[in-house]
């Protein structure tokens, strides 16, 4: 092999200079290359340090721009370093805001392509914002190597989407209760969400969606809180290192492939909501801490005076993805999650902000969309959209692509309103139960495409929403003015907790409607977090600062609700057992709808009331396969009504079997199939605030 030089992949790497690709730090024989991207640096220092809070580096390393910078991109080959060296970087430059630019040789910076992190105890977010050196005080990144790591042969699950039960969930939040069971040292960690894996299994769920675990600036927070949520990215390739029960920084990334891993085996996918809208380097005042310092104008979109940040987002920033450098950052990203991490998928935080251009106006055609729809790395993985943003595009039922699912907030809003007993809404109830067609129809695709929820971790939870009128986020600081004022929540009659036996069982019930209608309706269901134990905040419907018993899973309800629970794991079973077979029809939203033969019905058959005043509505509905037929009567009115039961000789079946009926106390709430009581009545009263499901089995078509 040439002294000067040896490969690695496709990449030529000259000992003398390094290479500008890979970026990032990447291990090779006999050390390691750097390379970051800075357009117009003057010179740039990589810096080596021996421990996270030594005050200066123990080596310095000027890139020279002559021999060290090959277009805009500055390298180094740096020998006999590998897996585990700190580094970080000064980039000098003109500091001039009038003109976008904003270098600061005081500041250490994350590479913006590091693979891990380590944050000293005195890490400070001040100090990364103030004139003068941080050193001590930065976080800095860490040299990996990912082939170190053993995947046993893990392979991505490719679970359609018809057979996905999706539950959003918080990494921390899951385990870091004191009851949780989980070890103190594991609590709160990917370790520790290992261990409840035989929860999530036997509950029915398919896929988690993690809160963001990209690495986030804690301190992205009023002074007495801390960012709880994540929604604060520093770096878009490494795991965020609080939640690993091992603190040296490559046994964080190991840990995070082991929790990768333990899913997998369990048959459960994961999801990464990830935020490429925006970073915690906030606006013009805001800290420096990577993507600013190495070339501010080409990573942010920039306010006509260059000085401050267009923010599209709400936080203060908006990430450039036009620039022909963020999409290929955004880009490599993913494909490593995918690549080197086996994440099955992403949830795009208000996805929308990638379609506006360095303006920030909306494109027809947004590239960085493009490049992440027809990317054959990401051909498969799921993709998920937060179709929206801060600044008011929306794009819901709009979205760009063939293969993009979106976050559906109008069937959140309808099943609300109607299951509270709003005026006006019935209709618009009917569209979500058929998988939105009025919102999705004219695109042809599946059913799918609508993720269908009713609450995520910004909002109330499914216990708040039927316990509370107002929100009550007083403990956020802020005197209650954070967070939605518009929930369309119902408190039962009571604000906020009680023993009112009549009060928790009409919550109870309400609940459980929630419940029913979002896993019975056509589309991709998820569930929050807790929800199926009724999980509570308290009324706080803004909790991202509330790293506490308020966003925490308490373990303790799932004895207290156990009956909800039931109810929640026999929906899930019997909504995969419908759907196994589904995703070998291929059929569209429009061809579902139409081979299910569908008949609406109000209290009389045939006769569906879709007036201002009305509360009830009735549906039957043929199985794809034509084994079954299933009839749907839902009450949202404040007294009980009788709805006429079709006869069966309609529809070749042999009787009518109730399977659920949420105004019975459990177990009689929702049974097996193979258990259901039978109903031979003509009229079945339906009580209030209730829905009942009565199912039937074709004759001469096997069993139900």
């Amino acid at each position: 092999m040439d002294p000067v030089t040896f490969t690695t992949g496709n990449a030529v790497i000259d000992r003398t200079r390094g290479n500008s690709f890979p970026l990032g730090a990447t291990v090779l024989q006999g050390g390691v290359n750097f390379s970051v991207f800075s357009k117009s640096a003057t010179f740039v220092e990589l810096l080596l340090f021996d421990h996270a809070e030594d005050p200066g580096p123990s080596r310095t390393i000027l890139l020279d721009p002559r021999k060290n910078r090959t277009y805009h991109y500055w390298h180094v080959f740096v020998p006999d370093v590998g897996p585990g060296q700190i580094y970080g970087y000064r980039v000098h430059g003109p500091y001039e805001p009038a003109r976008g630019m904003r270098f600061d040789p005081g500041k250490v910076l994350l590479d913006p392509y590091g693979r891990a992190v380590v944050v000293p105890e005195k890490y400070s977010r001040t100090a990364a914002g103030l004139p003068g050196d941080n050193c001590g005080a930065a976080m800095k990144s860490v040299v990996t190597d990912p082939r170190t790591y053993d995947w046993e042969g893990d392979l991505p699950l490719r679970r359609p989407f018809t057979r996905t039960i999706i539950y959003e969930m918080h990494v921390r939040g899951f385990t870091a209760h004191p009851n949780s069971g989980v070890a103190p040292e594991k609590r709160g960690t990917y370790a520790g969400l290992i261990e409840k894996i035989p929860y999530l299994k036997d509950l029915g769920i398919t896929a988690v969606e993690l809160l963001p675990v990209y690495h986030f600036d804690e301190q992205d927070a009023p002074p007495e809180f801390k960012n709880y949520w994540g929604y604060a990215p520093v770096s878009f390739f490494t795991p965020h290192p609080a939640y690993s029960s091992r603190k040296e920084p490559l046994c964080v990334v190991d840990e995070f492939r082991d929790m990768i891993k333990a899913l997998h085996r369990a048959g459960i996918e994961v999801i990464l909501d990830v935020v490429y809208n925006h970073t915690a380097e906030d606006n013009h005042e805001g800290p420096t801490l990577s993507f600013r310092g190495f070339e501010n104008d080409a990573y942010y979109i920039l306010g006509p005076d260059k000085r401050h940040y267009s923010n599209y987002t709400g936080c203060g920033n908006t990430l450039n993805a036009s620039n022909p450098f963020v999409r290929r950052m955004i880009i490599d990203s993913l494909h490593y999650w995918v690549q080197e991490m086996h994440v099955d998928g992403f949830r795009f935080d208000l996805a929308s902000i990638l379609a506006r251009d360095e303006q920030g106006r909306p494109l027809a055609n947004p590239p960085v969309l493009w490049d992440i729809e027809t990317d054959p790395v990401l051909s498969g993985v799921k993709l998920i959209a937060e179709a929206w943003d801060a600044a008011g595009l929306y794009q819901v039922g709009s979205f760009i692509g063939d293969s993009w699912k979106e976050w559906n907030v109008r069937f959140r809003d309808d099943v609300r309103s109607f299951l509270k007993g709003d005026r006006n809404t019935v209709s618009k109830f009917a569209s979500r139960l058929l998988g939105s067609p009025d919102i999705y129809g004219h695109e042809e695709r599946e059913p799918e495409q609508s993720i269908n929820f009713v609450t995520c971790h910004d909002g109330f939870t499914l216990n708040d929403l039927v316990s509370y009128n107002d929100k009550h986020n007083e403990e956020n600081g802020e005197e209650n003015r954070d967070g939605s004022n518009d929930n369309m929540s119902w408190n039962c009659g009571i604000e906020g907790p009680t023993d009112a036996l009549p009060i928790e069982r009409l919550r109870n019930r309400q609940v459980k409607n929630f419940f029913a209608v979002t896993l019975l309706a056509a589309g991709a269901p998820m569930l929050l977090m807790g929800d199926e134990v009724r999980r509570t905040q308290r009324g706080n419907n803004n909790a991202y600062g509330q790293d506490n018993e308020i966003s925490w899973f308490d373990w303790g309800l799932v004895e207290k609700h156990a009956n909800v629970l039931r109810f929640v794991k026999y929906l899930i079973t019997a909504r995969l057992r419908r759907n196994v077979s589904l995703e070998d029809l291929g059929l569209t939203l429009n061809q579902l709808l139409s081979q299910a033969k569908i008949t609406w019905h109000g209290v009389k058959l045939n006769q569906p009331d879709w007036g201002a005043d009305s509360h009830a509505v009735a549906l039957t509905a043929r199985s794809l396969k034509g084994r079954f037929i299933i009839h749907t009567m839902i009450n949202a009115y404040w007294e009980g009504l009788e709805f006429d039961v079709p006869p069966v000789s309609e529809f070749e079946c042999e009787v009518w079997m109730r399977w659920i009926d949420t105004a019975r106390e459990s177990p009689d709430d929702i049974s097996s199939w193979d258990e259901a009581s039978v109903v031979r009545e003509a009229v079945y009263p339906v009580q209030p605030r209730s829905l009942v499901v009565l199912v039937s089995r074709v004759k001469n078509r096997g069993k139900l």
